[in-house]
């Protein structure tokens, strides 16, 4: 009896035991089995809107554009000028970008490492900087400390000391970084490449950061020429991003740049580039080099051209994903390289347009062969699928450009730089997504032609000289590290 009783205990825990498992887990149970024999369906990408771009003025002129963001308590600054490494005056190679770098070094009253203290304190950031044609500061600060910290963005804008010392200090820094270059082949590969495709009278051919002799004949006067030339308020536009309004943040820009003078700017005079006109390949020697840095490009298009949308999607099929053809070929299939890809810099003028890996030395010549039947195959017309993942892959990805202030301010420079109208954020994946693949075709015949581009390899000559002569690709000509750097700096 006692025996009977143990059962039906026992098969009463089981039943429970069974019951509270299937209150548990029953929805996994139950569930339907999801399809894993092909990736789901992409819904439509998700539409973008963002506040109004709010277009004000302070009392001097000075333009303000301002797009709230009021979800976190932050503010993101911005001041630009028209002025970059473009501006450079002859033989002061690499003038903007020191300027810059010089104005965080002292400012108003304060001394480098007290400047520093006192953002730090803020929990601030303020940072100078140029690129090609525009230069400037940005400050990012929490909204509670926005009225101490704008005092010294000011600072540092308007009033810059560029003490001797942190010049010299700047200047060994980058003497330093060009001896280093010396072992570097991708920065010997990109020094040679713009050279080759712009020529070195051309801005885009000299490099931003200088030359040995430039750098060395940097003097505090010549910084502070470049910055009373070019920080003037009618050459100067402000962007606000963050948790603030109109009404908030004029006063206090007023109280900073309202008083900020005019001056003569000069309208800057660029010899053009002339396009590449035949196919040849520059051999940088590399005794011993493990692998090769492969550059193969030519003058593409600048920012404003009509191609602009095609040209994003073409380039994303060529090399402008992970899953692009010159990556899936190189990396996946043949296994040469960790990477490799394409892109095209738009800027003010046409920029270039560059195709590059590093690869196995042993590879070297095969690498340029996959590269060349990428670049030939890229102008046939695209099969439908791949037209519509690229597009896509770009429209999806196009709304995270917009998730901090400081990401917002830099899209709002964008629109200033290039004249660009207000609905051009809203309009953008519309006009990705009616891109054809007669579009895509016809922009990569147009921009891309494999028989007119140069061929920058930086390598072991002895190992891989006489397969790219195989090739017959072009002309080889043969240069040393010095012919493209010089002769390594000494840095005292």
């Amino acid at each position: 009896m006692k025996k009977s009783k143990g059962k039906n205990k026992k098969l009463t825990l089981n039943i429970i035991t069974g019951l509270v498992l299937v209150m548990l887990f029953g929805s996994f149970v139950f569930a339907q089995i999801p399809d894993r024999s092909k990736p789901p369906e992409l819904g439509p990408p998700p539409s973008l809107k963002l506040p109004p771009i709010q277009h004000l003025k302070l009392s001097n002129g000075i333009p303000v554009m301002l797009m709230e963001k009021r979800q976190v308590p932050l503010v993101q600054i911005e001041l630009l000028v028209k002025a970059g490494s473009v501006s450079d005056p002859k033989g002061k190679i690499g003038l903007a970008s020191l300027t810059t770098a010089m104005m965080e070094e002292g400012a108003g009253s304060r001394n480098s490492l007290e400047l520093a203290d006192a953002i730090d304190f803020l929990g601030a950031s303020i940072n100078a900087f140029s690129s090609w044609h525009t230069a400037g500061v940005s400050m990012f600060a929490p909204l509670s400390k926005l009225d101490e910290a704008l005092p010294l963005f000011g600072d540092v804008a308007l009033k810059p000391t560029f003490p001797a010392e942190e010049l010299e200090r700047n200047r060994k820094e980058r003497l330093t970084t060009l001896m280093q270059w010396h072992d570097e082949p991708r920065a010997i590969a990109s020094v040679q490449f713009g050279r080759t495709i712009f020529g070195g009278d051309h801005p885009y051919g000299r490099g931003n950061m200088g030359n040995e002799k430039s750098i060395r004949s940097f003097k505090v006067d010549d910084l502070k020429k470049f910055h009373q030339t070019y920080f003037r308020s009618n050459n100067a536009q402000l962007i606000v991003t963050g948790d603030v309004t109109a009404s908030d943040i004029i006063p206090k820009l007023e109280a900073i740049f309202g008083k900020w003078e005019s001056g003569n700017i000069e309208k800057l005079d660029f010899p053009k580039a002339e396009q590449v006109s035949e196919r040849k390949i520059y051999l940088i020697d590399k005794p011993g080099a493990p692998q090769s840095e492969i550059r193969i490009g030519r003058i593409g298009a600048e920012r404003m051209t009509e191609d602009f949308y095609a040209l994003r999607v073409m380039n994303t099929i060529l090399g402008g994903s992970f899953t692009s053809r010159l990556n899936n070929n190189l990396r996946e299939q043949h296994g040469y390289t960790y990477g490799a890809s394409s892109n095209f810099d738009f800027r003010m003028f046409p920029g270039p347009f560059l195709a590059g890996s590093a690869v196995h030395t042993q590879k070297t010549d095969s690498a340029v062969i996959e590269f060349f039947k990428e670049l030939n195959r890229i102008a046939e017309l695209i099969p439908d699928e791949e037209l519509n993942r690229a597009k896509n892959y770009i429209a999806l990805r196009y709304p995270e450009n917009f998730q901090t202030v400081g990401q917002i301010a830099n899209q709002l420079a964008e629109i200033i730089s290039y004249g660009l109208t207000d609905d051009y954020f809203n309009n953008y994946t519309k006009n990705i997504l009616s891109v054809t693949k007669e579009d895509v075709q016809r922009v990569a015949k147009k921009y891309i032609d494999p028989t007119k581009v140069a061929i920058i390899l930086v390598g072991d000559r002895k190992t891989i000289e006489k397969p790219l002569e195989a090739l017959k690709l072009g002309k080889i000509v043969n240069l040393t590290i010095q012919d493209v750097l010089g002769k390594p700096p000494k840095v005292e």
